[in-house]
């Protein structure tokens, strides 16, 4: 009798220790969930994220929407590379438009994975501007009457002021966003942002896709980057790579396809 319980006693410490052991092994294994960053592009504030953030939001992540200044890639990079320094953990960085221009110039090591939402992603030593070249991706609709230029405001410019491009009220629709409602077209031309000129003509800096496990989703029917461009610029990469058949707003379209597509590179 004594013996059983004397072996039944053992037998309890070391169902309880092997217990301890698993949920502790559990615990250490657990990675943290990653922090998004969503990067707006050109001619779009960042409440063209707003359907996106929600999405995402509401699948348990933690989303950031900084400003880009849209003045050029070295500029608006290290605006959000402040960002990313602020954040604990890992980080999905997320780039529209010209926002890919700005995350391929990002470097923190605290970036796990990058997704191109119908994004330019420069190589080293290569502007915006020849990532659609119209004689290799013939196509886009952004060229005048729909694109016009106007001087602004702007501290960070010789003599204050600076020449930027943005996208006129009559052709907004149908050649940004043709795909959304007009009530929602409207929403977004008056959040518009132009951009500066000089942000399509600066030479990007190495790309961090280049050591980052990177995802590009392309739009298919986009009016301003040509598909084709898009393609390109994703194969060689080496992005994990999928398509819908959209406008350039994709983000503001079909915001829960696009989110699927962040969730899978976060789980990357």
């Amino acid at each position: 009798m004594k013996i059983s319980r004397v072996f039944t006693a053992i037998l309890s410490v070391v169902v309880v220790s092997s217990a301890g052991i698993i949920l502790g092994s559990g615990g250490a294994s657990a990675a943290p969930q990653p922090t998004v960053v969503l990067v707006h592009g050109a001619f779009a504030d960042a409440t063209s994220w707003d359907g996106v953030a929600a999405d995402l939001r509401s699948r348990g992540y933690e989303v950031v929407t900084p400003d880009n200044p849209l003045r050029g890639p070295s500029y608006d990079a290290a605006v959000i590379e402040k960002t990313v320094a602020d954040i604990d953990g890992p980080v999905v960085l997320v780039g529209h438009s010209y926002g890919g221009a700005v995350i391929t110039n990002v470097h923190n090591p605290n970036v796990q994975s990058m997704v191109y939402i119908a994004a330019f992603a420069p190589m080293q030593g290569e502007p915006v501007q020849l990532t659609i070249d119209p004689i290799r991706f013939p196509g886009s609709q952004l060229l005048p009457p729909a694109l016009a230029v106007k001087v602004v405001d702007d501290a960070h410019a010789i003599g204050g002021k600076n020449l930027d491009g943005y996208v006129t009220d009559e052709y907004f629709h149908s050649v940004f966003a043709q795909d959304v409602s007009e009530e929602t077209a409207a929403t977004m031309l008056a959040h518009q942002k132009s951009i500066a000129l000089w942000a399509n003509l600066e030479l990007s800096g190495p790309p961090s896709w280049a050591n980052t496990p990177t995802w590009y989703l392309v739009a298919g029917d986009d009016r301003v980057i040509p598909p084709t461009a898009q393609r390109f610029m994703a194969n060689r990469m080496g992005a994990h790579t999928s398509e819908l058949p959209t406008s350039h707003a994709s983000l503001v379209s079909q915001p829960s396809a696009v989110a699927d597509v962040i969730v899978a590179a976060a789980h990357s």
